[in-house]
């Protein structure tokens, strides 16, 4: 017999892969699905790297990054107490965020190695990852079987696709995509002179702790208000340290059943993101606590140096009745899709 074991997958040591379709260039490792550079063309067709991250896998690993690039979950966002009660049965979660429970617990799907399904190249170049997150795992109920694919599906346009199949329980289910974006490039200090709009009339509006209150309230009137196209640092000032809130998606087109969630455009090098969602909230997240990060090429990410554009359920849905459901029953399926599409204007 063959003294050589293979290796599960799942056991493969972390590393970066790389999409490539000629206008623009991914990497992403299989540890926490975590994109680690996206290179898109400015107005003048040169490449810049407009993702906050770092140069090798080690800072990662040894937890540097606050959820850069990465996929969150089973369940993104706070749940309050890391409590719920579900099917009468009670669940405690790890709490990682003051008294709360954040994106998934100590160890999320942020922080495992996902298998490599497949990797394909061309065109239209893609990249499948899976992991299966087992029963109590981080105290969440029942075997869960995820899968996430990214795929380069125009020239510039990232599309990513998640799905997740609970086994035996039903489960709360919200993955949500962490990357931290600065479309002048990730080395060009604060994006408080991008523009914004939100395709979103509404807010959850939080608690100290950052939980939401239950309530659904109209941004109309307040610093919260991205209906039309604004700069993010026009009244950052107002809203304490920076944004970090749900927004409800309600007031975006369809474009093959996907919402208008965001527009993000850099006016320096007329970069734009459009971003498109069949989730039912975007947290609007502008690092309000990125501190002084040495990140790639030596480039030091201080507070408001990108903004995070998380597609999810709302915060805590799972302890509001109100709130759209994120429990996923055994027989289902859990689906969300998000495309990045890049342009300059």
């Amino acid at each position: 017999s063959s003294s050589l074991t293979r290796i599960p997958m799942a056991e493969q040591n972390p590393q970066i892969f790389e999409l490539n379709n000629g206008t623009m260039k991914l990497t992403v490792s299989n540890y926490g699905c975590t994109i680690t550079s996206l290179f898109i063309p400015d107005k003048h067709g040169n490449l810049g790297d407009v993702v906050l991250g770092f140069d090798t896998l080690e800072p990662y690993l040894n937890r540097v990054a606050p959820y850069f690039g990465c996929i969150v979950g089973r369940v993104a966002n706070r749940t309050k107490e890391g409590k719920f009660t579900l099917n009468g049965t009670d669940y405690t979660l790890p709490i990682n965020n003051g008294p709360n429970s954040l994106h998934g617990g100590l160890k999320g799907f942020d922080k495992v190695v996902w298998e490599v399904a497949e990797h394909k190249q061309g065109d239209n170049p893609s990249i499948t990852f899976k992991y299966r997150a087992r029963d109590g795992e981080e105290g969440y109920p029942g075997d869960l079987s995820v899968t996430a694919t990214y795929t380069l599906t125009s020239k510039t346009t990232l599309r990513l696709d998640m799905e997740a199949v609970p086994e035996n329980k039903p489960t709360p289910v919200s993955l949500a995509q962490h990357t931290y974006w600065n479309l002048a490039g990730h080395n060009s200090g604060t994006i408080l002179d991008h523009s914004a709009q939100i395709f979103a009339k509404h807010i959850t509006p939080v608690d100290q702790t950052q939980i939401p209150t239950g309530e659904i309230k109209p941004v109309e009137g307040t610093p919260f208000d991205f209906t039309t196209a604004k700069k993010i640092g026009t009244s950052i000032h107002e809203v304490g340290i920076g944004y970090d809130h749900n927004y409800v998606l309600d007031c975006g087109e369809e474009k093959e059943g996907l919402k208008h969630a965001v527009k993000l455009q850099d006016p320096v090098s007329s970069r734009v993101l459009n971003l498109w969602t069949n989730a039912p909230g975007l947290q609007f997240y502008t690092a309000n606590y990125v501190n002084g990060i040495v990140g790639k090429g030596g480039a030091v990410y201080g507070k408001h140096s990108a903004v995070c554009l998380e597609t999810q359920g709302f915060p805590n849905a799972i302890n509001q009745p109100n709130f759209p459901s994120v429990v996923v029953q055994p027989g289902g399926k859990y689906q969300h899709s998000m495309v990045y599409e890049f342009s300059v204007e």
